[in-house]
């Protein structure tokens, strides 16, 4: 089910203020505020049936976001992970080699775009403990921490497209792949 609106959080859209600015740091990740934040993004994520949300798509600036890939309609060959929150997170490093991948977006619920993304990054952030996590993501893993990052930053995946020639309707999308429609 592709939704851009669940029966709590309605989902940032294309074009709305809050995906176009630079998140602010949290400082501290312990506070209700803070863990509650991180509760409602994993429930609007697995409502809506993506791999990750950042905390601006439901219209909260701050630097949290959450990874869950896991196999579906959207994404039918991802790897499955645990559902992980990511708080004020950065790149380290990144490899010289950029791999271009179909992304979709729930804020862009109605285009997938072909994104070049670096295919090996190493990664620091805090988990939703408040600890200190460095890790090295390859493959959709890497590309969805990228992709969730970029929102953070005030940008979506149309910012990275090479030419507008790399996007297309998610209908064409699955009409193209044989994939079952989710709409």
């Amino acid at each position: 089910m592709n939704q851009t609106k669940n029966n709590t959080y309605p989902i940032a859209q294309l074009g709305n203020a809050v995906l176009k600015l630079r998140a602010v740091e949290v400082e501290n990740i312990l506070a209700d505020e803070c863990q509650q934040l991180i509760n409602q993004l994993m429930l609007v994520v697995s409502q809506a049936g993506g791999v990750g949300i950042a905390a601006p798509q439901i219209h909260h600036s701050v630097r949290i976001f959450i990874m869950c890939s896991k196999p579906n309609a959207r994404y039918p060959d991802a790897p499955l992970m645990v559902p992980t929150a990511i708080i004020n997170p950065e790149i380290l490093h990144y490899s010289n080699e950029k791999v271009k991948g179909w992304e979709g977006c729930l804020s862009v619920p109605s285009m997938r775009g072909l994104v070049p993304r670096h295919s090996q990054i190493t990664v620091g952030y805090f988990d939703q403990q408040g600890n200190k996590q460095q890790k090295e993501l390859t493959g959709f893993i890497a590309r969805i921490f990228q992709h969730e990052l970029d929102h953070l930053n005030g940008l979506t995946f149309i910012d990275q497209l090479e030419s507008t020639k790399d996007l297309i309707s998610e209908v064409e999308w699955h009409q193209q792949f044989n994939l079952p429609s989710d709409t």
